[in-house]
């Protein structure tokens, strides 16, 4: 019987190959095989199932330099207490699974955490914060070979569009590239794209409706297949508009909002549109302002089911 066989059924929970921090570094130096074991061996799940929603947390800000939560400007530079804050996330039964980079999903896979739970693996990150290249966001992530060999559900990329920047263009080539090449192993391509612009030497995202809608028209685009083409997208004013742009599944984004209970109220009211399918959300749930990441969860959770 397959993984996915399997957790149809029960879950079946195999013990963690490491039991504390300290474990995966001596595992990292010993024994490095070991993370491509727990890999293969971790019960695995379809994407979809049950009713079909989804509620994903996400977690590879850090690999872009983007440590700011709030006004924390250095509330991410811990690794073990991000890791204690998604391991607290995913142990509510309500949280599908996770987005992240390489890095942190090997740890998560060696503390056992990712059974039975959907993964996406982060892809380009080369687009440093701040950086003078920041709209050429280069694959420095995970590919489409070493996701599908992690069997793992997808891989996610950000799509950044600045229409003065030749960078850009660059960015989405690297897209339609990843796209074609997780499509190839019938994985799911993750686009988070944006409308983007240098205000006072800092990028900022258009949320108006009609640049969202812009962004997702040139998004769905690319590559040579929509077959696997999901999207990430922000809640923005009129969502039933912008949702009226695409038949792509889609995941509502959290981003680093100034007012968490507004943010949690505009996605209870997208959530309620068709084709948005759920939520994949980072630091709004994983860093609340009273830390208490288990309601955090709990509340949005809540919201999807």
């Amino acid at each position: 019987m397959s993984n996915t066989e399997l957790s149809s059924a029960v879950p079946i929970r195999k013990a963690a190959v490491c039991t504390d921090y300290a474990a995966i570094t001596e595992v990292r130096a010993s024994d490095p095989g070991a993370v491509a074991r727990a890999w293969q061996t971790r019960v695995t799940r379809p994407t979809v199932r049950g009713n079909g929603r989804l509620m994903i947390v996400a977690a590879d800000h850090p690999a872009r330099g983007a440590l700011t939560v709030g006004s924390r400007p250095t509330a991410m530079n811990s690794r073990i207490d991000l890791l204690d804050r998604l391991r607290a996330a995913l142990a509510d039964p309500g949280v599908d699974g996770v987005l992240a980079t390489s890095d942190i999903l090997d740890d998560l896979v060696l503390l056992g955490a990712l059974e039975d739970k959907v993964v996406f693996s982060s892809f380009n990150r080369g687009g440093l914060a701040g950086s003078a290249f920041e709209f050429d966001d280069r694959m420095t992530g995970a590919t489409a070979a070493s996701t599908a060999a992690a069997n793992m559900n997808g891989g996610k990329m950000l799509c950044r569009i600045a229409l003065d920047d030749p960078g850009t263009v660059a960015t989405m080539t690297a897209c339609a590239q990843a796209i074609d090449e997780l499509a190839a192993h019938g994985l799911i391509a993750m686009v988070e794209p944006f409308m983007s612009s240098r205000v006072d030497g800092k990028v900022r995202n258009d949320l108006s409706p009609d640049a969202v809608i812009k962004s997702v028209h040139i998004a769905q685009g690319l590559g040579s297949t929509s077959a696997y083409t999901w999207m990430k997208l922000p809640a923005v004013d009129e969502m039933d508009r912008v949702m009226e742009s695409t038949t792509m599944p889609t995941l509502l984004l959290g981003g680093d909002p100034a007012d968490p209970d507004e943010a949690m109220a505009s996605w209870e009211k997208a959530l309620s549109l068709p084709n948005v399918r759920g939520l994949i959300v980072g630091r709004t749930l994983l860093y609340p302002t009273d830390d208490d990441v288990s309601s955090a969860v709990a509340t949005a959770v809540a919201m999807v089911r």
